[in-house]
């Protein structure tokens, strides 16, 4: 509002206003002075000032300061055959003399941050979380530790097991760094509140490797989204089994699907690159060839695409847990009601660049697999 009462002098109310974004009503209206409000008015069936005093002396009274409002009106009702008003007027006595307040201790619980990390190449943020496998019979499980990077999407290690520990993720964890070279002071481990994440052995072993950690927040599922993510894509496979008929089952089941998803799993939001593409720097390459073939067909045919010729997507620069919003300035925010959105129609003749939907298919892995094994990764799995 400031700028536009120093710029109405010379450029009007209405150009300001429309350059700022602001609603002429919105400005007018906060020069106006606010009027106050005229006093509310006293009820005639209210209690007068020396009743209340009676009300709360009563309620005071020696034989009745241990007693709630409603056995007070009850024990007058009845002893004295007395009426000085309703158990909620005498509440409204109570809380005019500061006497009500909730009497059982209640607990305050700490305000945590919310944690916001930035990943703009791969090796930076980790994100790690374990999951349970369902056993042979009712109440039996194997748990599957799976760390992931956030950039790339690529598992970077993984471990089944048939208990959940922090000696199991003390090595899951010190061993991937390990097979990726990963520097002290260069990485940021993203874990939940579980009893592993929080041990303070595995804490312990984070600071010997240089890793910051941090945690979600409790009861907030959607601050360690990437890993929840990858298990639901686990889990939504179409061969994944009901149950495992022991660990060595699990254990098989696991050494084909991380394959496939890191050398074969076209990922939608890094434009349908594989995240090992991604990983390794292979993505500029696979979207030029990409490009190459787009363009080929708009030369045939430009008459099918309306809009724009076709591009080849890409993935994302930069990528975060609980981005922090951008807040505008406080004189450059739109204030009254947005204007109505409409979806978009689409166009007749418009062709998806993205092409139809295909399942994943046979070939060839680009890289060994990720991840470990239990109960002590084989060479195999660690390649």
């Amino acid at each position: 509002m400031r700028l536009v009462d120093e710029s109405v002098g010379h450029d009007g109310v209405a150009p300001t206003c429309a350059a700022l974004g602001v609603a002429r009503a919105t400005y007018y209206r906060r020069r106006r002075p606010r009027r106050a409000r005229p006093p509310r008015p006293t009820s005639a069936r209210a209690l007068s000032p020396s009743e209340r005093a009676c009300v709360l002396a009563t309620l005071n009274d020696e034989r009745h300061v241990d007693l709630a409002p409603a056995a007070v009106y009850a024990k007058l009702l009845d002893e004295q055959g007395a009426y000085l008003c309703s158990v909620r007027t005498m509440y409204r006595v109570l809380a005019a003399a500061g006497e009500v307040r909730e009497r059982r201790d209640q607990l305050t619980h700490p305000e945590y941050q919310k944690p916001e990390l930035l990943a703009t190449a791969p090796n930076q943020v980790w994100s790690w979380d374990i999951t349970k496998l369902l056993g042979p019979v009712k109440w039996t499980y194997f748990y599957l530790y799976v760390v992931l990077d956030i950039f790339s999407r690529y598992v970077v290690g993984w471990m089944v097991a048939d208990r959940e520990n922090a000696a199991h993720a003390r090595r899951l964890i010190a061993e991937t760094c390990a097979k990726h070279g990963v520097l002290p002071g260069t990485l940021t481990l993203h874990q939940d509140r579980g009893a592993p994440m929080r041990a303070k052995a595995f804490a312990q072993t984070l600071a010997d490797l240089g890793v910051t950690k941090t945690h979600s927040r409790p009861h907030v599922s959607d601050d360690n989204p990437f890993s929840e993510a990858q298990f639901k894509t686990l889990k939504y496979r179409p061969d994944f089994p009901g149950r495992f008929a022991g660990l060595p089952d699990a254990l098989t089941w696991c050494r084909d699907f991380f394959p496939w998803y890191n050398d074969e799993h076209r990922h939608e939001a890094l434009g349908l690159l594989t995240p090992a593409d991604v990983h390794f720097g292979r993505a500029p390459v696979v979207l030029a060839a990409r490009q190459r073939v787009l363009d080929a067909a708009y030369a045939a045919h430009p008459e099918r695409f309306v809009a724009r010729p076709p591009t080849a997507g890409e993935p994302p620069r930069e990528v975060w847990i609980n981005k922090p919003p951008v807040e505008r300035p406080p004189d450059q925010r739109r204030e009254g009601p947005l204007p109505a959105m409409t979806a978009p129609q689409p166009k007749p003749g418009l062709e998806s660049p993205e092409g139809p939907q295909r399942s994943g298919g046979g070939a060839q892995r680009l890289d060994a697999g990720p991840g470990a094994g239990y109960p002590r990764p084989s060479d195999e799995a660690l390649q």
